[in-house]
């Protein structure tokens, strides 16, 4: 959510910013709007105190004796004018609300122009890939260790579902409690074990909703899955006022997420790339405005931690301007080697959102000694996401009789295998 005092201020700030989106200026309905539901609220108060002030006279004169019908009339006609003018108040705010809402974050100054992911920057690559002859793609090991089944998934829940059976199931498991285990002893992140279902007012809080309504699942009695544990995290501080030695506070959770996937017809339709139903390690910090761009660096790192212990191959780089998220103030995005595609996948996003979510879900912060509060600051991480973590592995440590080696790092959650096969 926009802020409607800062867009009076500088509209044209507003404008420049919606147009490194790609979007038209908005500052002029908008304000025009805002005129309006201004000068009915003043109305509205104007007739409002003048209703009080009749009703007063009409005791007066009703006590000395004077006609106080013309008064009666005047307050009976100010009641009858009030309801409608309150009402057409409440839709002009309804509609000025709908468009701030409806609206993406500014993205920072120093996010880089551009249209797609061909103009996205690269800031780091970490690693260098192994050459690997006749590499094979992750469904290709999975079925042949006979471990992973996507037909078996399709009997029970249709195309985009994934069976994994045996040490496939527990490699995902330890992959969850190795990034967890990270995050929490060496990041300071606390574990949080939220819902899974959410109501409207946590998905609009975070930015789900309205505008991605056809990503989510929605249950019969009203409820959102999760499409990312950000959702239940960050809504932790909805409607709160925090003190300011609180912050940050961060925040870590496995969950099972779930994505219709709209739109993706045709993408990544074989193997766990692009699926309804995933686990993945999230991150969320909250913070105080001052901290929100060095914890960006910092939950980025974690994530990159991540990739480093397994020894994978990766490179990050910051989005552009018409790559980033609808939440985002700047985002970093993590990519991992994939050696059966041959090319670097997406395995973490992180973004800094600001006050974007927080003004939407009226998270705030008081300093200490101070009367006012002010809007807290929310990022969010993947850290990372399990089921592409599962990929990278298979693929980057796949040998040539089919086997998978298990990275060191991850051997004492394995129960010290260091090799799964067949």
């Amino acid at each position: 959510m926009h802020d409607l005092r800062s867009i009076r201020d500088n509209p044209d700030a507003f404008d420049r910013g919606l147009a490194r989106r790609g979007l038209s200026a908005q500052s002029s309905d908008i304000l025009g709007l805002d005129q309006r539901r201004r000068a009915l609220q003043t109305e509205f108060q104007e007739l409002q105190a003048r209703r009080n002030e009749a009703s007063k006279l009409i005791g007066t004169y009703k006590k000395e004796g004077r006609d106080a019908q013309p008064l009666l009339d005047e307050v009976a006609a100010l009641k009858e004018k009030m309801p409608a003018l309150e009402q057409q108040e409440k839709e002009l705010g309804a509609e000025l609300d709908g468009i701030l809402a409806s609206l993406p974050n500014l993205p920072a100054d120093d996010v880089p122009a551009g249209k797609d992911e061909h103009d996205n920057v690269e800031i780091r690559r970490i690693g260098t890939p192994a050459e690997i002859a006749n590499a094979k793609q992750h469904f290709e090991l999975g079925e042949a260790l006979g471990l992973m089944s996507f037909d078996l998934a399709a009997k029970l829940s249709g195309a985009r579902f994934t069976v994994l059976r045996g040490k496939l199931a527990r490699l995902e498991r330890a992959l969850g409690d190795f990034m967890l285990d990270i995050h929490t002893n060496e990041y300071g992140f606390e574990e949080v074990s939220p819902p899974l279902l959410v109501k409207d007012d946590a998905a609009f809080g975070t930015a789900q909703l309205p505008k991605f309504t056809e990503d989510l699942f929605q249950t019969t009695n009203g409820f959102w899955l999760i499409p990312t544990a950000e959702v239940p995290l960050t809504n932790l501080v909805n409607d709160a006022i925090l003190d300011a030695d609180e912050l940050p506070l961060r925040l870590t959770a496995r969950t099972p997420c779930f994505r219709s996937e709209a739109g993706s017809a045709g993408r990544d339709t074989r193997g766990m790339i692009r699926q309804h139903q995933f686990y993945k390690v999230e991150m969320v910090s909250i913070t105080r405005p001052d901290q929100s761009v060095a914890e960006h660096e910092r939950m980025t790192d974690a994530a990159e931690t991540v990739l480093k212990r397994l020894g994978l191959p990766f490179r990050t780089v910051t989005l552009c301007t018409g790559d980033m998220g609808f939440a985002a103030q700047k985002t970093y995005d993590i990519e991992v080697w994939l050696p059966g595609q041959g090319m670097y996948r997406e395995i973490s996003s992180c973004s800094n959102c600001g006050d974007f979510q927080a003004r939407r879900m009226k998270a705030r912060f008081r300093a200490k000694g101070d009367k006012n509060t002010q809007f807290l600051h929310t990022l969010n991480g993947s850290g990372v996401a399990v089921g592409r973590c599962l990929i990278a592995v298979l693929e980057n440590y796949q040998q040539a009789d089919g086997s998978i080696l298990v990275p060191e790092t991850l051997r004492p959650y394995m129960g010290g295998l260091e090799r799964i096969t067949a």
